[in-house]
This record gives structure tokens, sequence and C-alpha cells, in this order.
């Protein structure tokens, strides 16, 4: 099949410019065996929830921001979106520095520009000062998250390498599950620039933490310049359909996920509701319910049955928009449909990941980072439309866009559904 002849053609030919610096970026990430410990694990959880929850504080305080700066509802998306412009740029001029530079000075590097970044958008005078703090935060919060992920894949050995994973993607998980609820909370309590402060003083923390505990002997590549691996990531793009066509679905299902949560702070804070910040964030806790979908994606897809998978999660995607359709009407259609929802889009969000993975197993750091570029494209395409829908036509308006991001990840799933064997 064409898929076999290319994979054996990165590992044998070494002609093609291309496969040479797969392989010499595989061979520099041989790193010297080192027992990562259970507690140490746990610790760089903790580190990526801290780090990733920045990303999303700002989605339950949207309204206290419009109303400090005087933006309106319909422009006030721009703030979750130009955080997510931060992401991309880490994702594709950050996050490969790891496989150049020393990954413990870079983490604390970044760490200390993450504190910067979220002592200036807890303190901003205003509008012009608080946008240039969240695409500072964004980039640094995502090469902290990232960074930290594919840092614990290299320290730990063969045999414990998937429980390291896994326990570090965990805490990405719960962060960005927390984040919405304890940015609620503390809006509640003390507003919204106490969010920001308190992370920063969180991180201050972590920085000592990490400064003992990320080994001194880390190693980095001296064999790949940063032209290099910067081209490395775009012949992934030329080269493999599954991360194309994979990138795309993720691309619309996340545009659908920020459509909703970006503006559900909108009808939940007016009439009828009237729910303060720390009611509307606890909705973020049902997005737990939502693991257990994408657990048996990913079993589904390990055993070959990712199309299958892809087809149901994307049409629950769809179908969720029902119910919440009738938030202004009924909390319990509105519960219905985010554990619908979240189930939904966490479980095509791994389904693609593991089918990513499997195209090129030796380039898999690369792969995360393209492919979140497209998970960025969407979450920050539907962050900016979701307020201009909501101020042009309501929540009727808001989801009537997230059901068309979602009809048309389905619709490109079902047009790609013929070359399934490139997927």
């Amino acid at each position: 099949m064409q898929k076999e002849e290319i994979h054996d053609t990165a590992a044998t030919a070494p002609a093609m410019e291309g496969t040479q610096t797969y392989t010499r970026l595989d061979e520099a990430s041989q790193a010297p065996a080192y027992k990562l410990q259970p507690a140490v694990m746990f610790m760089f959880a903790i580190a990526c929830g801290l780090s990733v929850a920045n990303v999303y504080y700002a989605q339950p305080l949207l309204d206290a921001m419009a109303l400090d700066f005087g933006i309106s509802h319909a422009s006030v998306g721009i703030v979750i979106t130009v955080s997510q412009i931060g992401s991309a740029l880490a994702l594709l001029f950050v996050v490969p520095l790891g496989d150049m530079l020393n990954r413990r000075t870079l983490l604390l590097t970044q760490l200390t520009v993450l504190v910067m970044a979220l002592i200036v958008v807890g303190f901003a005078p205003t509008k012009g000062a608080l946008l240039p703090g969240m695409v500072a935060l964004g980039l640094m919060a995502t090469a902290m998250t990232q960074g930290l992920i594919a840092f614990a894949a290299t320290l730990a050995s063969a045999e414990q390498r998937g429980r390291a994973v896994g326990i570090t993607q965990s805490g990405v998980v719960i962060g960005l599950l927390l984040a919405r609820t304890m940015a609620g909370a503390m809006a509640d309590l003390a507003g919204w620039r106490s969010v920001y402060l308190l992370s920063a003083t969180l991180l201050v923390g972590m920085f000592f933490f990490l400064y003992r505990v990320l080994p001194r002997h880390s190693t980095s590549s001296g064999n790949i310049t940063y032209p290099q691996l910067l081209r490395s990531m775009f012949k992934l793009f030329a080269e493999e359909p599954v991360l194309r066509n994979r990138g795309i679905i993720t691309m619309f299902m996340f545009a659908a996920f920020n459509t909703f949560w970006t503006s559900l702070v909108l009808p939940l804070s007016s009439a009828p509701h009237f729910l303060s910040h720390t009611a509307i964030g606890a909705f973020g806790l049902l997005g737990a319910v939502g693991a257990l979908g994408a657990a048996k994606a990913g079993k589904l897809a390990d055993r070959g049955r990712g199309q299958w998978a892809s087809g149901v999660a994307l049409s629950l995607l769809l179908l969720s928009w029902l119910p919440l359709g009738f938030t202004q009407y009924s909390l319990w259609a509105l519960v219905a449909g985010i554990i619908l929802f979240d189930m939904a889009a966490q479980a095509i969000h791994v389904t693609n990941q593991v089918m990513i993975f499997k195209a090129r197993p030796d380039a898999a750091s690369r792969l995360v980072g393209c492919y979140m570029i497209f998970y960025s494209i969407g979450s920050g395409a539907g962050a900016f439309l979701s307020t201009q829908a909501y101020a042009a036509g309501g929540w009727q308006g808001v989801s009537i866009l997230g059901a068309s991001f979602s009809a048309a990840g389905l619709l490109f799933w079902l047009i790609t559904l013929k070359k399934s064997r490139h997927f």
C-alpha cells in the first residue's frame, strides 16, 4: 500500500532531506536512562494543569472584562482569539525548540515569561495592554504545556513512557476542566483580575519546584538547525494526508467547541437565569463525563475502528446542539447538551491523535505541533465568530453557528471516507 511504501522509504532511504531530518531528530532524542519517579510524573501533571488553565480562564470572565474595558459583547471574543493566536505561534515556532535547546533551561525560561504575562494581564489598565498580554499568555502557556509533555516522554524509560505521558496528559484535562470553575469562583470573590494574579503566584511556586526537580542532564540535538526543524514540520503537512484530513476535522470540531464555551457566559448571566460566575464556571465540570467517551474512542481507534468512532462522535456533536439550543429555556437541557457535546468532542480529539500517531510514529512531537495548529485556528475562529453571532441573533445565532461548524466537520468526514485507507 502507498502508506507502507512511504514509511519504508522514510526508514531506509536517507537521500531525502526531510527523511534525514526525521532520522537525526529521532536519534538525537535518545536520552540517557533516567528513572522518572511517580511523584515527579504527578508534579509534571500539576505543572501542565496550571499552565494550560491560563488559556481558558477568560471564558467565564468575558462579561466582566467587557464591562471593565468598555468592550461590546460583539467584540469581546477577541480576548480569546488573541490568546489562541499566541497558542498557534507557540506550536509552530516555540514548541519545536525542545529538539534544539536544553529542555530544562527552555522550560524555566518559558515559565518566567508566562508569570510576567500573567502580571501584565492582571494589572492591564487598558485594552491595548490586555490584548498583547493575552497573546504572550497563550504563547507561553501552550509552549509550557506541550514542552512538559515532551520532556516527560523523553525522560521516561521505554517501559514507563506510556504511563508518564498518560499522567501528564491527565493534568492537561483536569486543568482545562477546572479553569472555568476556578475563574468563575475567584471573579465572584475578588474580581476577574485576581484570577491571573493568583495563577502568577502559583506558577512562581512551581518555578522553584521545577528548578529543583528537572534534571540537569537533559539532552538536546546538536545536529539540527532551527530552519531545518521548521522545514520538517512543513514537510509533514505536505506528505501526510492523515494529518491534513484529521487536522481539518479537528479545526471544525474546536470551532464548534469554542463557539459554545465562549458565549455561554452571556445567556447564563442575563435573564432569565442571572447565574453567578461561580455557577457558570461549574458547568465546565460536566466535561469530566466526556472523558469516558474519549477513553472508549481511543480503544476503538487502537482496534482499527477509528473511522467508525469518528462518524459516531461527529454525529453526536451535531446532535448535541438540539438540547443546547434550549439553554435559555432549560438548564437541564443545557446539562444534557454539555455532556453529549463534550463526550463527542473529546472522542473526536482522541481518535484523531491516535490515527495521526500511527502515520508517522518517529515524528510524534512534530505531528502534535502541526495537528494543534488546526486546533488553534478553529478555536480562534469559533471564539471570535461566537460573540458576533450572539450580538446578531442571540443564543439561537450561536447555536446555528456551532451546529454549522459541526455539520461541516461531519460532511468533510463523509467526503473523505472513500479515501479511508489514507486516514
